[in-house]
């Protein structure tokens, strides 16, 4: 049985301008089956960071983990692109030529790492931050939206529904400037607010999203939020938490909860799907994490045999910190020559380590197994 916390939205149609502030009411905080939830999900993400930390080469994470999170986000927005033409942009020499939905995902990784960055000079979340990362996936100089800007919410998809509105967010003078402070205080203050991190963040991440204080981007902004959040408190060393992956799978509950929330109130429910979905990713990733290093260290061994490859630790570290490699990615790194970078990368290509494959002129070497296991 839901629990009404607070004031619903009850017209859609209407701007939520009474958006109720947090906290919400702490009754929640102790019921025994988000209690439950909330375990499994400290566990795995317990887990997940114990793994990251002690790995030396942060790099593979870095860029392997976070290029797949920058992806399903943008699919959760229809934002679609392969993986051969996402990796391809990826290793391009000038990001700038990359055109289409792969820009698109590219900036929002770009996004993931200038918050992550800023927060590090920051004590805290600010609504500079929000309109960094904001401004960085949309690639505009737009702040918060306009006032009086009518901005309504429609439903997706094709049915008989597709097109109606389904929720409008608050406007007003001051209105998203009262409700953003109120939430980030939520999320800052942690001895006003004594509630576990994970739970903020499920409370934090429906409250952003129902103030919207974007044009667009909201949701991939809202998305970035949540993993700083995990990095801020302390909970991950790296923003390389998988989420999207659980949300884009489960897509129709996601939304359909968050309208629970707004409509009926049904936070318990909510607050337990936020809960699995770091509960699941955290596991997912962590597998993928020992996959990859355990494929690493096989492919290493065999080219430490092969007496003929100089320096192969630095070889393969490089060919794991992205799918797709190229002659430069390895001298512009100063590890080899242009000669001998090339010799090395076609050597593994023979080996059936890695794939030569020309595309528009460009010569790319494809770490297959690497590829297999971000897209499993």
């Amino acid at each position: 049985m839901s629990v009404k916390l607070y004031n619903i939205n009850p017209d859609r149609n209407t701007p939520w301008n009474d958006l109720p502030p947090l906290p919400i009411n702490n009754e929640l905080y102790y019921n025994t089956d988000v209690l439950e939830a909330l375990v499994h999900a400290k566990s795995e993400l317990s887990l997940l960071q114990g793994r990251s930390i002690a790995i030396p080469d942060q790099a593979i994470l870095i860029n392997s983990i976070s290029i797949q999170e920058a992806r399903d986000s943008s699919a959760i927005e229809n934002i679609f692109t392969t993986d051969d033409e996402l990796y391809r942009a990826f290793s391009e020499e000038n990001p700038d030529a990359v055109r289409g939905p792969e820009k698109e995902v590219l900036r929002y990784r770009e996004a993931l790492w200038r918050g992550y960055d800023l927060l590090k000079k920051k004590s805290q979340f600010d609504i500079e931050y929000l309109i960094s990362v904001f401004q960085e996936i949309k690639q505009t100089k737009d702040g918060i939206r306009p006032p009086f800007l009518p901005t309504v919410i429609l439903q997706g998809g094709s049915g008989p529904n597709a097109g109606q509105v389904i929720y409008t967010p608050p406007r007003g003078k001051g209105i998203l400037e009262e409700k953003l402070s109120n939430l980030l205080e939520f999320i800052n203050r942690d001895d006003d607010f004594q509630i576990d991190p994970l739970i903020k963040l499920a409370i934090g991440h429906f409250q952003f999203e129902a103030i919207h204080p974007f044009r667009d981007g909201n949701g991939r902004a809202g998305r970035i939020f949540n993993i700083h959040i995990l990095t801020k408190k302390g909970l991950l060393e790296y923003p390389i938490l998988y989420l999207s992956k659980y949300i884009i799978d489960n897509k129709n509950d996601y939304y359909r909860l968050l309208q629970n929330v707004s409509q009926k109130g049904q936070w318990k429910e909510w607050i337990i799907f936020m809960l699995k979905a770091i509960q699941v990713t955290s596991k997912l990733t962590y597998t993928k994490i020992n996959q990859i290093i355990d494929i690493k260290d096989i492919i290493l061994d065999e080219l430490i045999k092969n007496k003929d490859i100089r320096r192969p630790e630095s070889l393969v570290e490089s060919i794991f910190i992205q799918p797709y490699t190229r002659v430069k990615h390895l001298t512009e790194k100063e590890i080899y020559s242009e000669n001998t970078a090339r010799s090395y990368l076609n050597k593994l290509s023979e080996m059936g380590i890695l794939e030569k494959k020309s595309i528009y002129g460009h010569h790319y070497y494809l770490n297959l197994e690497l590829m297999r296991i971000l897209s499993e």
